[in-house]
């Protein structure tokens, strides 16, 4: 099975192919969504056999590198397209190609009647296939190959509805913020990978890793190599200070959102750290920025979270505070833990994506949960999901959100700091909080919509299998992930840290981490951690559900603060004025006025003229009398054999 895995990207490759080249005349929704879908699921096939083959093998023999063909050859460079199958790049590839095809499938149903459904499904599969190369690469340039391919396709899918407007803009202009911003944390990117090649000789990560086991801890080469990637980390992943793109991508078709946020591109970064665990395991400064960087946007994004009306800004801003959690068990060392999330965040972040999508298709595209209310009686099955989606991001025990989640609280607090671990415990209080103020503004309470306009109704079954597959997923996804304080005493092993744990082996043997065996300090962090989420629950279902004055009396008392969050510590603001502006204002009166028009455009018309003078003269050669051409002849002969004379 391993040699199919070149299949795995082949087939939504052929997907786009198909759909790009023929969907505009097939004008079939179900054949071009059927192609989309179908392309991704046979890749979720080949990656599953393949998967099996891999647990069926001795633990040495199970990463294999599959080249398919030397892509650059120059000098002593060389680079191939070839795909490393091992631990960690088969997980991501299950998880980008088994959500993305219920994404996909789900997409059928919420974007019939669209004019653009056979483009959309060309984006769709071009974002798998380029979120395929990025996980399954065996080298650094076929990584940022993929990196650049699911950049391009977000700017394409977030400004896929090109004549809408967003907020301030339009759509368009949401991309092209998407787009910018990661181009900034992309130069970081490859800053880190120049650093790389000069100092390893190579691109290949096992050439890179093997060589790397060689340096001491502490090295300021890989030090600065491992901070400029992490730069390309913050944007790709949303984190401070290039977070602000994110919740902008809400202005895309939700099944993007649900792509982007859910299984692909913002776990791009978490991934691109963990492959390069040795190297952050030499750089322990650049650990301790990843993590507080991790915690901060936590925390940061997590009370922007609180106050957000829009459905999906708050998803958008959990997504941000979600990947802070990973980089934050990344920072720690706790690189299992941090893909664990990855997983466990794909299935409950996926499903509330695709809820909050149906509830936006029932309700005529309204989008501002003030304006809901009461929608459990007529989307039971879309209630019934997205509360479970809500619990588990919330820790609620045993679903899948509070293995991943308590997996790295306890690692933050045992390897890193107790400071640590209390602000991770407050930020999963406010998400808690802030997704149960969802649940509760969205599908509980009075109706507050207009009956004679809005209609609300269940979604069709290919909205609605996808939410119920992810339900499940989100209950029991966690179970391969139990930690040992609670599998020990009843045999259960953590079989996801077991299964990662050779790929991650150099690196944790640079880092030597010192071993923390103390249940009972673990039980009681566990507890206190839950109890945190269960009395956020709580209060928002209280305040929203019985006592709204108490809402109005907080926003009306600290109507500062409300402020603040409301409008994003005016962060967006802020860069207009101190970045976006100066740029604009330099670009206008320096760069245009001055040096492009007195400078370029000076020298231009100088040598234009110069050249048109010169050649006016010369032209008057060009007489078109033969004798005339005959007297030069002679002359330049006599010139010649004088100088020859002289000499």
């Amino acid at each position: 099975m391993y040699s199919l895995a070149p299949l795995i990207v082949l087939f939504p490759l052929i997907g786009f192919l198909f759909n790009g080249l023929l969907g505009r005349k097939l004008k079939n929704e179900a054949l071009v969504g059927g192609i989309g879908t179908f392309a991704v699921f046979a890749s979720f096939a080949v990656a599953l056999g393949i998967f099996f083959e891999m647990i069926s093998l001795p633990v040495g023999e199970r990463s294999k590198t599959i080249t398919v063909f030397q892509w650059i050859a120059a000098g002593s460079f060389s680079a191939n397209v070839a795909y490393q199958v091992d631990q960690l790049s088969i997980l991501m590839t299950l998880i980008v190609t088994g959500v993305g095809s219920l994404i996909h499938l789900y997409s059928i149903g919420y974007m019939h009647g669209d004019k653009g459904y056979w483009r959309f499904f060309t984006y769709l599969n071009l974002f798998i296939f380029a979120m395929l190369n990025l996980v399954l690469a065996d080298n650094y340039l076929l990584m940022f190959l993929g990196w650049e391919g699911v950049g391009l396709c977000s700017y394409l899918l977030i400004g896929f509805w090109y004549d809408r407007n967003f907020e301030k803009g339009t759509t368009g202009d949401a991309a092209k913020k998407a787009f910018i911003v990661n181009r900034i944390g992309d130069f970081g990117f490859l800053l880190g990978m120049f650093l790389i090649y000069v100092t390893f000789g190579s691109l290949n990560y096992e050439t890179v890793f093997s060589q790397a086991a060689l340096f001491e801890k502490g090295n300021s080469v890989i030090m600065w190599m491992t901070l400029f990637m992490f730069i390309g980390a913050t944007g790709k992943s949303a984190q401070i200070p290039l977070y602000v793109w994110l919740p902008d991508a809400m202005a895309g078709p939700t099944p993007v959102s649900a792509l982007i946020h859910a299984a692909t591109m913002v776990t791009a970064g978490i991934y691109m750290v963990a492959r390069s665990s040795i190297l952050y395991a030499l750089a322990p400064t650049t650990m301790e920025i990843v993590a507080i960087i991790g915690l901060a946007t936590a925390f940061f994004a997590g009370t922007i979270g609180l106050v957000q009306n829009d459905i999906k800004k708050v998803l958008a801003y959990s997504t941000v505070s979600q990947l802070g959690y990973m980089f934050l068990g990344c920072g720690v060392g706790a690189f299992a833990s941090g893909i664990f999330h990855v997983m466990t965040h794909a299935f409950f972040k996926a499903l509330l994506f695709l809820g909050s999508g149906a509830v936006i298709h029932a309700m005529h595209d309204e989008q501002d949960i003030q304006k809901m209310g009461g929608l459990k009686k007529y989307m039971p099955t879309t209630y019934k999901t997205f509360f479970i989606g809500a619990l588990a991001i919330s820790g609620i025990p045993f679903l899948s959100g509070f293995f991943s989640k308590d997996e790295i609280l306890w690692k933050a607090f045992a390897d890193g700091s107790p400071i640590l671990w209390i602000v991770g415990a407050l930020t999963a209080g406010l998400t808690a909080f802030y997704m149960f103020r969802l649940v509760s503004l969205t599908f509980e309470g009075n109706e507050r919509f207009d009956h004679h306009h809005v209609h609300p109704h269940e979604a069709p079954k290919t909205m609605l299998y996808p939410l119920i597959v992810l339900a499940v997923l989100s209950v029991v996804g966690g179970f391969v992930g139990i930690p040992h304080v609670l599998g020990g005493p009843i045999g259960i092993h953590n079989y996801f840290e077991g299964f990662l744990d050779p790929v991650f082996e150099r690196a944790n043997e640079k880092m030597a981490l010192p071993m923390h065996d103390d249940p009972s300090l673990e039980y009681l962090l566990m507890a206190v951690s839950v109890a945190i989420a269960a009395t956020s629950i709580y209060f928002a279902r209280k305040v929203y559900l019985e006592k709204k004055e108490i809402a109005e009396r907080w926003a009306s008392k600290f109507s500062g603060t409300y402020k603040l969050l409301y409008n994003k510590y005016f962060v967006d603001e802020a860069y207009d004025a101190v970045v976006v502006n100066s740029i604009k204002q330099t670009s206008d009166k320096f760069l245009w006025k001055i040096f492009d028009v007195n400078i370029i455009d000076n020298t231009l018309n100088v040598s234009s003229k110069f050249v048109a003078a010169t050649a006016d003269i010369f032209r008057r050669i060009q007489t078109g009398v033969v004798q005339s051409y005959a007297v030069v002849f002679v002359a330049g002969i006599l010139f010649v054999l004088g100088w020859l004379m002289i000499r």
